[in-house]
């Protein structure tokens, strides 16, 4: 299987499109190009029951965060604070995403 190459990354802030999570905002925990899905904090959650075991001592309903698709997730502009589109630019030879509405760099400098 190819990767599928995400508008989204790890640690950007998302508002989710669709869905019974729609409007809500939230980080990037985890980017599965693979499958074209991501995680992200707070949102499509669902309640799993487990058994005792080593990673849970004592058992019971546990909360976590599934999987959403990548296309249901639009990224908010840190500048201008607002969700849009990016589009893909060159500067200082590097390929970085900028923001639609503002035209400021997303990408920061890690």
């Amino acid at each position: 299987m190819s990767l599928i190459k995400l508008h989204v990354k790890k640690d950007d802030t998302v508002v989710v499109l669709s869905g019974k999570d729609k409007g809500k905002q939230g980080k990037v925990l985890t980017s599965m190009p693979d499958k074209g899905k991501v995680i992200v904090e707070g949102v499509n959650k669902v309640k799993r029951h487990s058994k005792p075991s080593l990673k849970v001592p004592n058992g019971g309903i546990i909360a976590k965060e599934m999987p959403l698709h990548a296309c249901k997730v639009q990224l908010v502009c840190p500048a201008c604070n607002k969700p849009t589109r990016i589009a893909h630019k060159e500067v200082a030879g590097k390929n970085v995403r900028v923001c639609k509405k503002c035209g400021e760099v997303v990408d920061s400098a890690k």
